[in-house]
């Protein structure tokens, strides 16, 4: 005899909730033991649960406990803090797990089980009776964690909900109780599925249960109910977050996107303005669907308050040096062209190496800094970054010295050249002919060089020829630091000291020094000083030679004049930081 009929089936998380919202533990336990024949044994607690995070905590009755005081690092389950980390939007229909999915697989690693073993557990294809289930589970190499790798492996399948409920009722009936780590992955599958009423039931099951959720759970449920018509509801949930902590920026963006969709763009605004003050940082996906939803919509907003919108969304790329991709392009590209009266026109170009736009014939902004702020910014990058503590974790404070009066005694420079970085651009070569190549191609047009190197560099090896050293050291001037030492902060000291027109050449981000100036005003001299003084380098097709691209004597960010609007754009997105300053442009201009 099956184990519960359809109908039994369906409402088997709404009975739950029932249960623990209404009556007490011992009710709970004759009416499990009613429905599923469960023996009724003291020893269980139905609202006791295995979880697998410290943020899913078990509802205090008496309301005795406080909830734990948690720094945000702590709680928001690693979501990413800036461009250079994590990106990536989710796609629609494919849902990311909570962090206690990865139990099966971290019990795995500790006990030597194959992870393709794991991988290769098939779910069934229509719900099981309870002797089913037992027999699946003795045979499975890892009887211990079963019950994870086949949810798993239903998430994966995307299984019928029913099958998955087959499960979950076979484990009450087994524990008497549902871990918090397998509702979570029972709510995945729903949410995969759209399944909203399931949502709703998972819900309100685990809001009695738990004092709080983890992030990513909060996440799953804002994400399910916001793709559904239950979207509202989704809202109610973000508010309860913002009570414990602050919303990761999966639950902010799906919010964001149901009211655009909805055509509620007011407060799709106002949501985007709180997660930017919360420093909570927007992925590219949420940005495009602005311009996507914007076009063409009958929006409670005026006009003009919707460009102004928009616009300080391009702005905000502009002040973060962020480069949207070709899709996100064209969706500015189409909304500029769409708008009604505006005779705004977009085309694509490449801008000349004067600054000037082929298209609208418009000079783009110096990359130069003026004298007032390279003055400040060499002082507070010799302040905060060369004479900070962060330096003498890596050198010492004799060294740095003995650094200063060698670049003092030798100024200016035209190039400094970050010789250890550079020497591994290609691999296979030996890392002195990487560098030999470099300096030879540098030195061409009598350019004054000066080689960051370090000391293990002048040992003869199979890496560092002398003779080819040596050879070098005819045409670049050479400082070798310790082995252990940090060169970036030399680097900046060296560029900054020999004047504004020095470059400087390496493939490092620069990001950790940037991070360590103390305001946002020399934050953003430091970019732009960066777009204007770093020169890229990256071998050829062939990989013989060394290709250089001279730094741009235009500043390569999103600018307007009012009446055009130029913004470079990368081919493909890129998920991390690149110093790397695209070399395309959309130029858009009113006719």
């Amino acid at each position: 005899m099956a184990l519960f009929s359809q109908t039994s089936q369906q409402g088997f998380l709404a009975l739950l909730w029932k249960c623990h919202v209404f009556w007490p533990a011992s009710r709970c336990r004759q009416l499990y033991a009613a429905s599923f024949s469960i023996p009724i044994r003291e020893k269980i607690n139905h609202f006791s649960s295995v979880t697998s995070s410290s943020t899913a905590l078990p509802v205090d009755p008496k309301e005795t406990d406080v909830l734990p005081s948690k720094k945000r690092s702590e709680i928001d389950c690693k979501e990413g803090k800036g461009w250079d980390e994590e990106t990536k939007e989710m796609p629609e229909g494919k849902v990311h797990f909570s962090s206690s999915v990865g139990a099966a697989k971290k019990w795995s690693m500790s006990r030597g089980v194959p992870r393709h073993r794991l991988s290769n557990l098939q779910p069934p294809e229509k719900p099981l009776q309870a002797e089913e289930w037992n027999k699946l589970r003795e045979e499975f190499h890892s009887p211990e964690i079963f019950e994870e790798v086949m949810l798993n492996s239903m998430i994966r399948c995307n299984s019928p909900i029913d099958v998955a409920k087959s499960l979950l009722s076979h484990v009450a009936k087994r524990n008497g109780d549902i871990a918090y780590n397998m509702l979570v992955k029972y709510l995945t599958l729903c949410v995969q599925q759209g399944q909203v009423s399931e949502i709703q039931d998972v819900y309100d099951i685990m809001k009695v249960r738990f004092k709080m959720l983890e992030s990513g759970a909060y996440s799953l449920l804002i994400r399910g109910l916001s793709n559904s018509n239950q979207w509202r509801m989704a809202l109610t949930v973000l508010e309860e977050v913002k009570k414990i902590m602050i919303p990761s920026r999966a639950c902010y963006e799906s919010c964001i996107k149901a009211a655009s969709r909805h055509q509620e763009l007011k407060l799709a605004f106002e949501l985007y303005s709180e997660m930017l003050a919360k420093d909570v940082v927007p992925t590219l996906d949420v940005l495009q669907s602005f311009f996507d939803f914007s076009r063409g919509m009958k929006a409670e907003l005026q006009k003009a308050e919707l460009q102004k919108e928009l616009f300080g969304i391009l702005l905000y790329l502009r002040e973060n040096q962020i480069y949207p991709h070709r899709t996100f392009m064209r969706s500015i590209k189409l909304w500029f062209e769409s708008l009604p009266g505006g005779n705004w026109r977009g085309r694509l170009t490449k801008i000349k190496d004067s600054g000037q736009c082929p298209v609208c014939s418009h000079q783009l902004e110096d990359s130069n800094l003026t004298e007032e702020e390279y003055s400040h910014l060499s002082e507070r990058i010799i302040r905060d970054v060369i004479h900070g503590t962060d330096t003498f974790r890596k050198t010492s404070p004799e060294e740095l010295e003995a650094f200063q009066t060698f670049v003092e005694n030798r100024l200016p420079f035209d190039i400094v050249i970050d010789g250890l970085n550079v020497s591994h651009i290609k691999p296979r070569r030996m890392q002195c002919e990487n560098l030999f190549d470099a300096v030879n191609c540098l030195a061409k047009e009598n350019a004054r060089l000066l080689v960051l190197g370090r000391k293990h560099m002048l040992t003869n090896s199979s890496n560092w020829k002398r003779e080819i050293m040596k050879e070098m050291q005819n045409k670049a001037e050479f400082f070798f630091a310790e082995n252990i030492s940090e060169d970036d902060a030399f680097l900046l000291y060296a560029t900054l000291r020999s004047g504004k027109h020095c470059r400087f050449v390496t493939r490092d981000f620069l990001r950790d020094h940037k991070a360590c100036l103390s305001d946002s005003l020399t934050r953003h001299l430091f970019r732009k000083w960066q777009r204007g003084h770093q020169i890229v380098f990256f071998p050829s097709a062939a990989g013989k030679s060394i290709h250089f691209l001279p730094a741009f004597r235009y500043d390569c960010v999103v600018q307007t004049t009012g009446d055009t609007w130029h913004i470079p754009y990368k081919d493909v997105f890129e998920e991390k930081y690149s110093y790397q300053v695209p070399r395309k442009w959309l130029c858009v201009h009113q006719k």
